[in-house]
């Protein structure tokens, strides 16, 4: 997967990534869900509505914008995950 998509956090980044047509919200490697648009993804996790993050933290809580215009948007770079 390749990250669109960056925001930072008080516990690390969040990425929007694009895999086969679908966007993926990535935190340390993993996916937290797939959506059909990144707007749809960056408002699913700005709202807390994802799989759970391992430590325990509700996204909701770490002002992730759900404007994606807000978030840093990526050059093609290195792949992540797959």
């Amino acid at each position: 997967m390749h990250p669109l998509y960056v925001w930072d956090t008080s516990i690390g980044p969040f990425s929007i990534a694009e895999h086969e047509g679908r966007f993926f919200v990535v935190f340390e490697g993993e996916s937290l869900g797939g959506y059909a648009t990144a707007a749809l993804a960056a408002a699913d996790v700005a709202g807390g509505h994802t799989f759970g993050i391992r430590s325990g933290v509700d996204p909701a809580k770490l002002g992730i914008p759900d404007d994606l215009a807000e978030w840093h948007k990526c050059e093609r770079g290195p792949s992540i995950g797959h």
